[in-house]
């Protein structure tokens, strides 16, 4: 499954406001030991299913802290991707034990089968939705039986951009469905969903999955 054309380039467009503004406000979002509350909680759920030294892709790494920090920690194996070539940067300064890679994560390609876990947290949402459906099932060939996903998603939805973001100087862009609709990408893409919850933020909020590839 592919993406739809872009033949005005709007999506090249919302990519390149949120490379720009992952890199304005890296630190602005994540300072170098920041643990996040939410975080503290998600790290266990996510280790107590991986088997030891898994393979594990953080996709939307950021600058690497706190999660491929922790599981790079524990003795995993870990690969992130992130757009922000700051927040890569960042990254590999921050966990030296881990491996990192400026791209898309909508461009990545792994072999099927080759991983034990992986997590997508506050990524998704920054794709434009035809490739975030299309990246969620190229996501469920590439872990081992019973490897699991970790991913946050809208919970409702809504396409937007915010200018001086963080008060960091620059935009930045979303757009997500709805959290019934991101239920069904995962369900058709194979994935068995262990764990859901509602992680608000502010006025509004996202929707958590554990998923697990059948």
């Amino acid at each position: 499954m592919s993406a739809v054309p872009d033949p005005d380039g709007t999506d090249a467009v919302a990519k390149a406001i949120v490379e720009q503004g992952y890199d304005a406000v890296s630190l602005h979002y994540r300072a170098d030991d920041e643990y996040p509350p939410g975080y503290r909680a998600w790290t266990p759920m996510l280790t107590a299913v991986l088997p030891r030294s898994s393979d594990v892709l953080d996709l939307g790494c950021g600058c690497g802290v706190p999660m491929s920090r922790h599981l790079a920690a524990l003795g995993h194996r870990v690969l992130g991707v992130d757009i922000s070539r700051t927040q890569i940067e960042r990254a590999e300064r921050l966990v030296p034990d881990a491996k990192f890679m400026h791209g898309d994560a909508a461009d990545a390609a792994f072999e099927p089968s080759s991983l034990d876990g992986i997590v997508c947290l506050y990524m998704l949402i920054h794709l434009p939705q035809p490739e975030q459906k299309a990246l969620i099932h190229k996501m469920s060939v590439w872990p081992r039986a019973g490897g699991v996903l970790l991913a946050t998603t809208g919970a409702t939805a809504w396409t937007g951009e915010e200018q001086n973001w963080l008060d960091g100087g620059a935009a930045m862009w979303w757009s997500h469905p709805d959290a019934d609709t991101y239920r069904d990408w995962l369900t058709e893409a194979d994935f068995s969903i262990e764990h859901e919850e509602f992680v608000p933020e502010g006025t509004s909020g996202h929707q958590l999955f554990l998923a697990r590839k059948r």
